[in-house]
């Protein structure tokens, strides 16, 4: 397991509060690169809390970093294949 994927998977076990409480951080640092605009950063904070909501009150399910990038990776590589038939 990667050094990232470590992370992410401590982080995921925080607890709420302190999810949103990184969540948050990150985002802002992102922000303070020029990577977002205020109306971005705003956006985006509502829907982080919108998916912890969701997650908490079990609406949502969570996958592991390695699950979620090995999902994608297959997703990505079924739509190739279909766009060069």
């Amino acid at each position: 397991m990667t050094v990232r994927e470590q992370i992410a998977q401590q982080a995921l076990s925080l607890p709420p509060e302190d999810r949103v409480f990184l969540a948050e951080l990150l985002e802002q640092s992102l922000a303070a690169n020029g990577f977002a605009t205020p109306q971005l950063s705003v956006e985006w904070a509502a829907e982080v809390e919108r998916r912890l909501a969701a997650y908490d009150r079990g609406e949502s399910n969570a996958v592991d970093a390695q699950t979620a990038m090995q999902e994608m990776r297959q997703e990505l590589s079924s739509r190739r294949a279909g766009i060069r038939q």
